[in-house]
């Protein structure tokens, strides 16, 4: 079971008007993302990362039957519903909250915004797709108001199937999302500086220039 503990940067969530809630992967840490974030057009945003209890939120495959991951995953989304809720409680409107994850926090955090699908301010996967030995169409529900979705990943990829991407992808079109989704050939399980300033340019909004 996972306790709430977030790290945070960026501007104050008392007097911030947007904010990025950022998941890391399997053995990986919140502190990681937060470096992450320097590489995105997110100055202004409260940023803030959960950090999970043993470094790894669910135990087994993403592509296990859920039932096989709890009491862990159940407890992750719970986490994510409890920060959700403290942004919303400072005053930003979900219309200017937004998800970044990477490998299992992709994952989780897509598991979580299309359980929980309203109009974000926008949503970065970075190598994930949506949670169960097969789709739970059943979890789902809502309306993500075209809210702007980039979903990157390579092919093949030793964790994630290309499969589930697409299959995620469809569900979220399904449900008024605005997605582009992105699949780079023997790309490794990575982040390529081309799907960040992909995630610039389509959710941040700034195209970011290298010198």
């Amino acid at each position: 079971m996972h306790t709430k503990n977030i790290i945070t940067a960026g501007k104050d969530l008392k007097t911030a008007e947007k904010a990025l809630i950022l998941v890391h992967g399997r053995g990986g840490r919140a502190a990681d993302m937060l470096f992450l974030a320097d590489e995105l057009a997110v100055g202004d945003y409260a940023l803030l990362a959960p950090q999970a209890t043993g470094n790894t939120w669910y135990p087994n495959s993403f592509l296990a039957p859920p039932a096989q991951n709890d009491p862990y995953l159940s407890s992750a989304l719970g986490v994510l519903k409890e920060l959700v809720a403290d942004i919303l409680a400072a005053g930003i409107s979900s219309e200017n909250i937004y998800f970044l994850g990477f490998s299992q926090g992709a994952c989780l955090m897509l598991e979580f915004v299309t359980r929980n699908a309203t109009r974000y301010g926008g949503v970065v996967a970075f190598t994930g797709g949506l949670i169960g030995d097969k789709i739970y169409h059943g979890n789902y529900k809502g309306d993500f108001g075209s809210t702007p979705v980039f979903i990157g990943t390579g092919d093949p990829d030793p964790h994630v199937p290309v499969e589930r991407v697409y299959a995620t992808t469809n569900i979220l079109k399904g449900m008024n999302a605005s997605v582009t989704e992105k699949v780079y050939p023997l790309m490794g399980h990575t982040i390529s500086q081309e799907e960040i300033d992909q995630a610039n340019d389509l959710i941040f909004n700034k195209v970011i220039q290298h010198t």
